[in-house]
């Protein structure tokens, strides 16, 4: 996990930059087919759940309870290696490959020690929900100042 942590002169606070976060986790019968094969539709998920996790690590929620700031997907792709399989150990690394004023886009590797599972990227939009529709706005501050790119 590369976890930044800026100090403000002249401040009292400090912040915390992350750009990437590292989830193990284990594939559950429920995400493969009856060859025990995980389905390419939860490489997906796994990639989010990632992706919460490291906003969480950042002291943030990307779904806060009563905020009218959403973030939805609007490119995703995965580019698959070798299957996972039923009972696997696998490590979700997802990194920050880039943030603009209303986008980030993450990348991300299934792995396991030098075994490749797949590799795929995310972009998520920052958006603000108003009379039932969405419109593309800048990522607020308070967000942007916990997230950097990622130079690894």
């Amino acid at each position: 996990m590369d976890i930044r942590v800026l100090c403000v002169f002249g401040g009292s606070s400090a912040a915390l930059m992350i750009s990437q976060y590292r989830l193990r986790r284990r594939v559950q019968f429920y995400e493969t087919d009856t060859a025990g094969v995980v389905h390419f539709s939860c490489y997906f998920r796994y990639m989010e759940e990632a992706e919460h996790a490291l906003w969480r690590e950042a002291g943030l929620s990307i779904h806060p309870p009563l905020g009218d700031i959403v973030w939805p997907r609007i490119a995703a792709s995965f580019d698959f290696q070798r299957p996972l399989r039923f009972e696997q150990e696998f490590d979700i690394l997802i990194r920050i490959a880039e943030i603009t004023p209303r986008t980030i886009r993450y990348s991300s590797i299934l792995s396991d020690g030098d075994t490749i599972f797949a590799t795929g990227s995310i972009t998520i939009a920052c958006a603000q929900k108003a009379d039932g529709r969405m419109k593309a706005v800048d990522i607020p501050p308070e967000i942007l100042s916990r997230f950097e790119v990622s130079r690894g």
